[in-house]
């Protein structure tokens, strides 16, 4: 996926939403994986175009786990001169090593979050972008669907009133697929997780699953996702018009993607 292609899904997923109003200032969770650096490079671009100005920070909570290197990060983060911010803390010791959590992904999420939203206030960010795609709008149904017996996904943007914060998800038309391409084509510096729990989650599980299904029955992962944005899920916003303001166009002479391209 080139960048125009990441640029047009996130445009949309931003308008169908109002995701984004002039003068925010939004913070962007970077967990040093792939999808959180695609985001990165998502917003940097819609910024430079986009007609409701809003700044960039960046943050990312660190875990406290050994070996987690975070210096290409930051030179990525000096390159599209976005301000980057370190969270150091001991979540992963206090999880792994004095609780022995043996389900630890519910709480660990609690306490990164926790430590992403309060340093999201004191920089003076009135949102934060999650990198979560397509997949994990999907992944999220069939864990809800399996594991507490409703049908349910978590919406768009999520306002936080103990915190007044806004999470947005401006990925969400974009499926994992592309975001593996452009993380291939761009060479992005992923940090790999050093969690001993990597790989060996729920959420692991219903990837596996999704991907049987879709082997299985081809086209069923975005039939799947058109029934969750259409479902009238209890929480979530309706989408806008879509209107095209002019010169607002991705790239000079550029062609915009039409719905159906958008969130396959």
């Amino acid at each position: 996926m080139k960048l125009q292609k990441l640029l047009s899904y996130t445009r949309r997923a931003v308008d169908d939403y109002q995701m984004i109003a002039s003068g925010d200032r939004i913070a962007v969770g970077i967990s040093g994986g792939k999808d959180s650096l695609t985001l990165l490079y998502a917003l940097h671009g819609l910024r430079r175009f986009y007609p409701n100005n809003f700044e960039l920070q960046a943050i990312t909570v660190d875990l406290g786990f050994p070996g987690f290197d975070l210096s290409k990060i930051e030179i990525l983060c000096k390159q599209l001169e976005i301000p980057y911010t370190i969270v150091k803390s001991e979540i992963g010791q206090i999880i792994f090593q004095e609780r022995k959590e043996t389900n630890p992904c519910s709480l660990c999420a609690k306490m990164r979050k926790g430590a992403l939203n309060e340093k999201a206030k004191e920089l003076g960010c009135n949102k934060i972008a999650y990198a979560h795609h397509q997949d994990d709008v999907v992944e999220t149904m069939l864990l809800s669907l399996i594991y507490e017996g409703r049908f349910y996904s978590f919406s768009p943007y999520t306002y936080l009133d103990r915190m007044d914060l806004t999470v947005i998800r401006p990925m969400l038309y974009v499926p994992e697929a592309e975001v593996i391409g452009f993380q291939n084509l761009m060479k992005l510096p992923v940090c790999k997780s050093p969690c001993p729990a990597d790989g060996y989650t729920r959420r692991e599980y219903a990837k596996d699953l999704l991907r049987q299904l879709n082997q299985e029955n081809p086209g069923v992962k975005e039939r799947m996702f058109s029934s969750i944005i259409n479902g009238n899920i209890k929480g979530w916003p309706q989408k806008q018009p879509y209107i095209r303001k002019r010169g607002s166009n991705i790239s000079k002479g550029g062609s915009e993607f039409n719905e159906q391209s958008s969130i396959s």
